[in-house]
């Protein structure tokens, strides 16, 4: 009995991402614009890195190939988890709406239902170009490569992907709350890719405290890459750190789940 329920959750998850993969190749023209258009933001991230580099040998203490293991790291993680979660933000539309309702009243489970509605599936372009500029960054950047390297270059954007990911989920949960906290959310979600592009050190004071370990962005790309170049934290973080920095989002996920519950137990129909 479990598993035919199972199966048929399956097939009505199938279902919506067949139904948005039609919609969405429907005017293929439109498509393939918006395939490239929507690999401009991930461009110019980069882009913006390499200028810096051209007025400067080092930023925070760190060389360009150095540098760009972070920018790949970070590009290829906010990415993957803006194309598979991201529009979660629209949440606040569908309370407005009242679409949440509809929702509500499906058998399947409410998260994953928003998430294929909407699938954009031309951020599939940004996504490629992130885990591009990842591997010619870690295939120029001078790694003395080691097995426990190799698997935490794999482990390391994964675990990217999982926080920025709980990010976005955690930041839309609030809309439950408060319908209007779009720009709250957005300082997390796209303030944090921002911040993970570029080392920990360029940060100072309070705001690094907060940003880096108090909200945990310095473990998205900053350790990950250190432990992969081989280099001590300027900061004084034993090198440890920098291997374990893959688990910090299973306290991300943890958190944002919760948050997530917690929201769709204190939501009360719109009445629309």
């Amino acid at each position: 009995m479990a598993e035919h329920a199972g199966g048929a959750a399956a097939g009505g998850y199938l279902a919506l991402l067949r139904a948005q993969a039609r919609s969405q190749a429907a005017y293929r023209t439109s498509f393939v614009i918006d395939l490239v258009g929507n690999m401009g933001a991930t461009v110019i991230d980069v882009a913006t890195v390499l200028v810096l580099f051209r007025v400067t040998r080092t930023v925070g203490g760190f060389t360009l190939r150095e540098a760009m293991v972070m920018v790949g790291l970070s590009s290829c993680a906010f990415a993957t988890a803006d194309f598979a979660v991201g529009n979660v933000e629209r949440v606040r539309g569908y309370i407005r709406s009242g679409l949440l309702d509809a929702v509500l009243l499906r058998p399947l489970r409410a998260l994953p239902q928003l998430l294929l509605m909407d699938l954009p599936l031309r951020k599939v372009s940004r996504m490629v170009f992130g885990l591009a500029v990842l591997l010619v960054a870690l295939g120029t950047a001078n790694i003395q490569w080691t097995a426990g390297r190799v698997l935490l270059a794999v482990l390391a954007p994964l675990a990217g992907v999982c926080f920025f990911g709980s990010i976005f989920v955690a930041s839309a949960s609030v809309a439950f709350w408060w319908i209007e906290s779009g720009e709250i959310g957005n300082a997390f979600t796209y303030g944090g890719r921002d911040f993970t592009t570029y080392p920990v050190t360029v940060y100072g004071g309070w705001f690094r405290a907060v940003f880096a370990y108090g909200l945990g962005f310095a473990f998205v790309a900053y350790y990950p890459a250190l432990a992969l170049l081989g280099r001590a934290d300027p900061l004084g973080l034993p090198a440890w750190v920098g291997w374990a920095a893959p688990g910090v989002p299973v306290l991300a996920v943890g958190a944002a789940a919760a948050a997530w519950r917690a929201g769709i137990r204190h939501y009360r129909s719109t009445g629309s």
